[in-house]
């Protein structure tokens, strides 16, 4: 199992992984809510972040992570493979070669909510709204 750098040629790869893992723990969002951030996510968000991926044994991204200006701006995670380390190794990976200090989280997503607390990150504000003006309360949170 790898962390390696990403390349455009796996965005598709990665959208199915956001989507799969979005599916397994924001039941928040809706069939609408995906369609609407698929292509952003693809055509601009992927584009705007320092991207790293992991693969298992079989050199499959199984998840990734996006880094900017010392932020985690999406860490992402297929659902068979939670509660294994990736999310954890990404993480160090994050903090430890790519200056990563701060995250913003949904609220209303209390599994990540909890891993980043139990990684060492503290609450230091919250928005009502997420970066697209929808409601979904935002965490933001810092080591």
């Amino acid at each position: 199992m790898t962390i390696e750098n990403v390349l455009p040629s796996d965005y598709p790869r990665l959208l199915d992984v956001w989507e799969n893992s979005v599916r397994a723990t924001h039941d928040f969002i809706t069939e609408e809510d995906i369609a609407f951030f698929k292509p952003i996510i693809i055509e601009q968000a992927f584009p705007a972040v320092d991207l790293r991926c992991f693969k298992n044994h079989q050199g499959e991204i199984v998840g990734f992570l996006g880094v900017a200006d010392n932020k985690i701006e999406m860490l992402f995670v297929l659902d068979e493979m939670r509660a294994q380390g990736v999310g954890s190794a990404l993480l160090r990976y994050a903090l430890e070669h790519m200056q990563a200090t701060k995250v913003d989280v949904n609220e209303q997503n209390p599994q990540a909510v909890g891993f980043y607390l139990h990684m060492g990150f503290k609450q230091v504000a919250r928005s009502a709204l997420d970066g697209m003006g929808k409601p979904f309360p935002i965490l933001h949170l810092q080591l």
